[in-house]
């Protein structure tokens, strides 16, 4: 009996915390369809092959191995919304806070970002940016074994903005 209820229990914490990790996949399911978002949606086989590529730059050759620990990448993003504050606030109460830390908030006169991460065993494993300005609005979900700063490196290469920001972060222990 003890065996059967210790298994309930478990499978009950498994259950809440998948339904907590959708919870921002439930952002990105809600507006995919809404054709005033942009949106992009890279695969674990896309960072595969863009792993697979020669180089001989020794900097960029360090992006390219952080990049083959990637699993995903997903943005979300609407310019001229002028709900931009709303989807924003929205956007942050869909964040699981058992799960992630927020790492950083940067605030400017027409734009707030907030940066969180999910980590398990000492590893960044997801980062999540939340934008929203005046009258533009941003998700970025990036997943797998994540470096903070080789992402700020990616970002400028990518011209991601607002990645850019976590050059600011002092160093993590990974």
């Amino acid at each position: 009996m003890k065996k059967l209820l210790v298994g309930f229990a478990m499978l009950a914490v498994a259950v809440t915390a998948q339904a907590q990790g959708d919870a921002i996949s439930k952002f990105f399911t809600k507006y995919q369809n809404d054709e005033t978002f942009s949106q992009v949606n890279m695969s674990s086989k896309m960072f595969s092959l863009m792993a697979n590529l020669e180089i001989e730059n020794p900097e960029d050759q360090e992006i390219v191995n952080m990049i083959s620990k990637l699993k995903g990448l997903r943005i979300l993003a609407k310019e001229e919304a002028r709900n931009s504050r709303e989807l924003y606030k929205e956007a942050l109460s869909m964040i699981p806070t058992k799960e992630f830390e927020e790492l950083m908030t940067v605030r400017d006169k027409d734009k707030d970002m907030k940066f969180f991460i999910k980590e398990s065993g000492g590893k960044i494993s997801e980062l999540v940016m939340i934008a929203g300005g005046n009258e533009e609005f941003m998700l970025l979900s990036l997943f797998g074994e994540i470096d903070l700063k080789q992402v700020s490196k990616i970002s400028k290469k990518m011209n991601i903005d607002g990645l850019e920001q976590l050059e600011k972060i002092k160093d993590k222990k990974n």
